[in-house]
């Protein structure tokens, strides 16, 4: 006869590897859970309505599939759509999903914000490298949010002189020649005053590095003085003009309404993310 320990010992054994198996099976379930890069989706989905034809932002398209699915299963996404491809058709859904949240304006601007795609993915998919534009401050005696302070700040180190600002963000219909780029957040205009030519293509190579696209603007090009427009790619608080202006620097355009070439630094476009995991 085994002894009464003994049993209670098999007994034991026999509880943990019931818990450990049940612990396993859960975490196994919980690890096949896809994931949703949110920095890569945010990037198609500036990038890819304005591409010409129907090539796939690099490392997004797993991404965007699940978005997409997500979408089309509530019914605010023809299927024909679910392709990877984050395009203008794609942005009017995420808008629509996003004003069935409630959202309005900035909120609704068809780019996924953390919350919005946390929320898409309850039960489907987790979300990772997850990014925000931050709250809302004051510098210089302009708007900005905080992850625009922070990339400007970067880059006057890179740069090595002062940024001034001429114009902030959330700033709609405050200068008519800007048409609609600051309505939003990310979007800064600074002055150019007393500096050269080779000062201003710098100050421009800088903002470049941190994560912007930056040009310098003449007023060759439209009813405005010398100075440089800059837009924090992948600020979910993005204008749609201003979305679209980082769609073409990615294409390698100038952000103007003729569409003209980059006649800006050559530099490696890197989001501000990017740039900071170096």
């Amino acid at each position: 006869m085994k002894s009464p320990a003994y049993a209670a010992a098999v007994l034991s054994a026999v509880l943990l590897a019931s818990l450990t198996e049940a612990s396993g099976t859960a975490a196994a379930a919980e690890k096949a859970v896809p994931s949703v890069n949110m920095e890569a989706v945010v990037k198609a989905a500036q990038i890819d309505p304005r591409r010409p034809d129907q090539t796939l932002t690099p490392g997004a398209k797993a991404s965007v599939l699940l978005v997409e699915q997500a979408l089309r299963d509530r019914k605010l996404l023809d299927a024909k759509w679910v392709d990877g491809y984050f395009g203008t058709t794609t942005v009017a859904a995420y808008a629509k999903y996003q004003k069935s949240l409630g959202y309005t304006g900035l909120q609704a601007n068809g780019l996924p914000g953390k919350t919005s795609l946390t929320q898409l993915g309850t039960n489907r998919f987790t979300v990772t490298r997850a990014i925000g534009p931050g709250a809302k401050v004051t510098s210089g005696g302009f708007t900005l949010n905080t992850r625009t302070r922070d990339m400007l700040a970067e880059a006057k180190k890179l740069f090595g002189g002062s940024l001034v600002l001429e114009q902030g963000s959330y700033n709609p219909g405050g200068d008519p020649t800007s048409a609609g780029t600051h309505d939003g957040g990310g979007v800064v205009d600074i002055s150019v005053q007393g500096m050269s030519a080779t000062t201003r293509t710098n100050a421009a190579r800088a903002l470049r590095r941190v994560g912007f696209a930056a040009w310098v603007r003449s007023p060759q090009q439209g009813n405005w003085p010398w100075h440089i427009h800059a837009t924090a790619i992948s600020d979910t608080d993005l204008s749609t003009q201003a979305q679209q202006q980082v769609g073409d620097y990615y294409l390698g355009l100038n952000g103007l309404a003729n569409h003209g070439p980059d006649d800006g630094p050559k530099v490696t476009i890197r989001t501000w993310e990017e740039y900071r995991a170096g």
